[in-house]
């Protein structure tokens, strides 16, 4: 296969470059039209239950993840000059494009009862105009005595008051509201700096637009810093322009590829989606390495650049397009979890990574065909002697000191599940940001003076209509109330009784005492007036639908993490239970913070099975490509090693599995195994030149592969390193996590897996090895040379 597969690239290489640029320009053009995300993809998948309670709350109560908040804590809040600059502050935060809605301190309102018409007026708190600090502070008393808004709007307690701005729902998935959190943040920037007092923002869609903004920025310096890593590293191993250019020229078109498809897929650019062009530069740098390093190691043993050309094709072609499915089957294996995040990832970065590996296997050869052969100072990198010296010292480990290899690795298997005994699970909404972020740090900043800005809905169903407006659903609603109020991690809730109590204290003329659950003789009365006029009727009507028959119980909550809310869904859940019995209720526990820990424990378990896919796909991989379960054992070992290594390593550091760091084991998996594939298929070719000299062809293999092998680790360990220069605490473990998995990889199969070869001889080197499905050419097994340096010649002639 592989020699007719060189035979055509090396006849048609004029069609086949027509043909690159017209796909690469296609793409291309395609590229320019890639969005950024502006939704929030949830982890459920769309059959998942807490999905479906989710939709069934937004469809009778709207969505509930719109609320952008901003706080502050001042003790001089209530000074007339500084209490009008707030006011300015909330008219021009209101006048902003996309704001539907705003609350806060300053236009808060209040029931004033209206005997005449029966109805309560609602009134503002505060006027529009104060004219001095006496009567501001007499309207700041009139505050203090409604507690509705205690904890809601402001802490006593610590000088805290907060901000809600409601934002247009439709203007938060597009790209306008980037405009629009800026627009935000610049009204409020000039506030702190009148003021010269410090704001703190947060809210869902707050954070989610300032980290796509982050990712977008991202994008651009890890592709920059990527490419600048490789060539460096290009340049010092090979000191040669054309070594560094084309490499670097295949990724780039490689990259233009991947935001093409993203494009036509109708994908758009996420937190992950936005890794794979650096990914690719990182991962598709190793073929041109091997191919080049193989060219050249070919053109010096015998002088011929076209036998070398074809040579690369046939012998490299085989072992890089395995590593190269290896790699992609790593990714691809995120396909197969519920989650449109991953999903896309998965599938960009799979193909994509197949993408490389067929313009490394083109371009590479017809490129190097059209230039001068390698000079001597190009090649000189085969004797590097700082590199010689590395295999030497690898050769006598493996022939020497097998016995200590194998101590060494028992101890690190030791190690290794000791540390994984100490992992733990986690998941948090800020997890990926550093504590010392402005986001982490305001999120924490409400948590303490307002318990939190997680939503929690509580959704009751009576079953019948106007069973909500029954004295027996009230007591229930206030028993579990009253329960939730024990947790230190819930806010205060709020429901259809807190504005009953706000009510039967404007009933009783705003006296604080009276702000309690009415009694059945005082219900009728007081319902009376609060479902007499448009505004009252639509405030009752935000927590109950049109029937009367579904209320609801808000409750904000702090980031807890999966493991603790695990646990309190479970508590949840048991004192609903015993409140409100199944016969005549229908209670459900919902809100993003239900649907966060759902979706992150949902997405930990598909993980685990796409780490198990992908091992088990590999495992496939390498029974073909050497027909001997044997063999196939012999080459997972020192990749299991690594995963162990790095599992411990989570461990003993304590970094929690989580979504982004589960990520780890599948990518590193798939690309450490690449050694192991190019190692072996070096070893077998050596097999059959050397007579089944078992010793000597380890000590070829090493030589000659165990330069790639060490060029294309740098690349690899400095190239995902990168990453931990990331914002995200996600993306910074996916890079240092991955640079350490696949250090020790390469140390593995350099070490370790040559030492077993040597050791257990023909236990693993079978007749089936010697054999195998797909075929790899002898030494002198060329295509027919002559007519292709006709061809060559024939072309210059043209030229």
């Amino acid at each position: 296969m592989w020699l007719r597969v060189s035979s055509i690239i090396l006849r048609n290489k004029i069609l086949l470059l027509v043909v690159l640029v017209v796909i690469t320009g296609f793409l291309g053009y395609h590229a320019q039209k890639v969005e950024m995300s502006y939704e929030y993809s949830s982890l459920l998948p769309k059959k998942d239950q807490a999905y479906k309670d989710y939709q069934n709350f937004v469809e009778v109560f709207g969505e509930e993840g719109n609320l952008i908040v901003i706080g502050t804590q001042d003790s001089n809040f209530f000074h007339l000059a500084h209490f009008h600059r707030w006011q300015r502050l909330c008219a021009e935060l209101s006048a902003i494009d996309g704001v539907e809605n705003l609350i806060s301190v300053a236009n808060s309102y209040n029931l004033v009862k209206d005997t005449e018409k029966k109805q309560f007026e609602v009134v503002k708190v505060f006027p529009d105009t104060l004219q001095s600090q006496k009567e501001l502070d007499e309207y700041a008393t009139v505050l203090r005595s409604l507690p509705f808004y205690d904890r809601l709007l402001y802490n006593k307690e610590t000088d805290a008051y907060l901000l809600a701005i409601t934002v247009n729902k439709e203007k938060m998935k597009s790209k306008e509201r980037e405009k629009l959190i800026r627009s935000i943040q610049k009204v409020s920037r000039q506030f702190e700096k009148d003021e010269d007092i410090k704001l703190h923002y947060s809210g869902l869609p707050y954070i989610r637009v300032v980290n796509s903004i982050q990712i977008k920025k991202e994008l651009y310096f890890f592709s920059v810093l990527a490419l600048a890593i490789c060539i460096i590293v290009l340049f010092i191993f090979f000191r040669s322009f054309k070594a560094v250019f084309f490499p670097v020229l295949i990724v780039l078109i490689g990259v233009v590829w991947s935001m093409g498809m993203l494009a036509l897929f109708g994908f758009k650019i996420t937190l992950l989606t936005g890794m794979i062009p650096p990914l690719l530069i990182v991962i598709g740098i190793p073929n041109s390495i091997y191919m080049l390093n193989k060219f050249h190691h070919e053109f010096v043993s015998h002088g011929n650049k076209v036998k070398a050309l074809q040579r690369v094709i046939i012998k490299i072609g085989n072992a890089t397009f395995l590593t190269n499915l290896t790699t992609a089957s790593g990714f691809a294996t995120f396909i197969i979890v519920k989650s449109n995040l991953l999903k896309e990832f998965g599938i960009i970065a799979s193909l994509n990574i197949m993408g490389l590996f067929v313009l490394s296997l083109l371009l590479i050869p017809i490129i190097f065909s059209f230039i001068e052969p390698p000079s001597s100072k190009h090649v000189k990198h085969l004797d590097n002697k700082f590199i010689s010296k590395i295999i030497s010292q690898l050769i006598n480990i493996t022939q020497n000191r097998r016995k200590t290899v194998y101590v060494a690795t028992t101890i690190i298997l030791a190690g290794g599940f000791y540390g994984i005994s100490l992992m733990k699970t986690s998941g948090y909404m800020v997890d990926d940001i550093p504590k010392d972020d402005p986001i982490y740090i305001d999120l924490k900043f409400f948590e303490s003076n307002f318990d939190g800005l997680m939503p929690l809905e509580i959704m009751i169903d009576t079953k019948k209509a106007k069973g909500v407006m029954q004295m027996t659903t009230f007591r229930k609603i206030d028993q579990l109330e009253t329960r939730l109020a024990e947790y230190p991690e819930l806010s205060s809730s709020l429901s259809l009784l807190n504005l009953l109590k706000f009510a039967k204290q404007g009933f009783y003329n705003g006296r604080e005492n009276y702000y309690s659950l009415p009694n059945n003789r005082e219900k009728n009365f007081i319902l009376q007036y609060a479902q007499t006029g448009e505004e009252n009727a639509n405030l009752l009507h935000s927590f109950m639908d049109s029937t009367q028959q579904i209320t609801r119980v808000s409750i904000r909550m702090k980031d807890v993490g999966t493991k603790r809310m695990e646990e309190l869904y479970a508590d949840f859940k048991s004192d609903i239970d015993s409140i409100f019995t199944s016969d005549n209720y229908d209670v459900i526990v919902t809100g993003s913070s239900v649907t966060s820990f759902k979706g992150t424990q949902y997405l930990l378990k598909n993980l685990f099975q796409s780490l198990a896919l992908a091992i088990f796909l590999i495992s496939g991989f390498m029974a073909i490509m050497f027909s001997s379960w044997r063999m196939v054992i012999m080459s997972l070992i020192p990749n299991v090693i690594p995963l162990v290594f790095t599992a411990a390593i989570m461990g003993y550091a304590d970094i929690p599995i989580k979504a982004s760091t589960i990520l780890v084991f599948s990518i590193a998996f798939g690309i450490s195994v690449d050694n192991t594939i190019h190692f072996l298929a070096k070893y077998r070719q050596e097999l059959n030149v050397t007579g089944w000299d078992i010793g000597k062809s380890v000590i070829l293999a090493l030589k000659e592969t165990g330069v790639s092998m060490l060029y294309t680790s740098v690349v690899l360990f400095f190239g995902f390193g990168i990453f931990s220069l990331s914002s995200f605490g996600g993306t910074v473990a996916l890079g240092v996590l991955v640079s350490i998995a696949l250090l020790v990889a390469v140390t593995s199969n350099l070490i370790l897996l040559p030492s077993l070869l040597a050791s257990l001889e023909r236990i693993t080197t079978t007749k089936s090895f010697k054999e195998p499905l797909l075929h790899i050419y002898d030494e002198e097994e060329d295509i027919e040379l002559e007519d292709l340096e006709i061809s060559y010649k024939e072309e210059e002639n043209k030229k």
